[in-house]
């Protein structure tokens, strides 16, 4: 493994020296994908928006403690939500502060960023206690348990998998925040893959290839 930043066209990309020829990677808020996300990806209702609780007129506050390349911060931001993503990965969390800066910049997008979207490098067991509001959602993507013959992974999520890891810490994660969420925690899991520190949760919205694994916080 032998990546680095480097800054080109104005846009931090991460390279892989070993492999220079390889497309590097880029956060791009304002066009390619995640643009196709943010005007159509939710238009049927998205499996996620069910899951952590989006309801006409409530859009809750959510915590993304696995930011990774922000994607489903981003799009849950597009809905509404006020999202503070927190990673741990010094290079990946470089990489979302230069696609947020720069989609602050755009003039589609840029006040929605500026209002939903904020981030935090760092442990999320320690910096879930010190976000900029109370979370009342706070949704974890760990980094999915290797399946045997499974398809080679995209390049950016093989990518990820290398810098960050296999995330072992996840199962202590999901404990400490159900002691922080005001209403739910919200853990994307693989269809195959059993509950994260073996928790049953009260419910699980299932799709093709993922469910989101849903634990209730009581009310006090």
């Amino acid at each position: 493994m032998n990546y680095c930043l480097q800054m080109r066209d104005q846009q931090w990309k991460l390279i892989d020296q070993d492999e220079p020829e390889l497309p590097p990677i880029v956060i791009d808020f304002v066009s390619g994908k995640l643009a196709y996300r943010r005007k159509y990806g939710h238009a049927g209702g998205e499996a996620i928006s069910k899951a952590v609780g989006i309801k006409k007129g409530h859009r809750p506050n959510i915590v993304d403690a696995t930011a990774g390349l922000g994607r489903d911060a981003f799009v849950l931001a597009t809905m509404g939500c006020r999202v503070h993503m927190i990673e741990r990965s010094q290079l990946i969390a470089i990489l979302l502060g230069d696609g947020v800066r720069r989609a602050e910049q755009d003039e589609k997008i840029g006040m929605l960023m500026k209002e939903k979207l904020s981030l935090t490098c760092g442990d999320s067991r320690q910096e879930l206690t010190h976000v900029p509001f109370e979370p009342e959602v706070i949704y974890v993507d760990p980094m999915f348990p290797p399946k045997e013959k499974s398809a080679l992974v995209k390049k950016e999520m093989r990518i990820l998998h290398e810098i960050v890891g296999q995330d072992e810490d996840a199962d202590e994660l999901l404990k400490v925040a159900l002691t922080m969420a005001t209403k739910r925690v919200v853990v994307k899991r693989p269809a195959y893959a059993d509950y994260l520190a073996k928790i049953k949760p009260q419910t699980s919205i299932k799709t093709k290839n993922h469910r989101f694994d849903i634990y209730l916080i009581p009310r006090q």
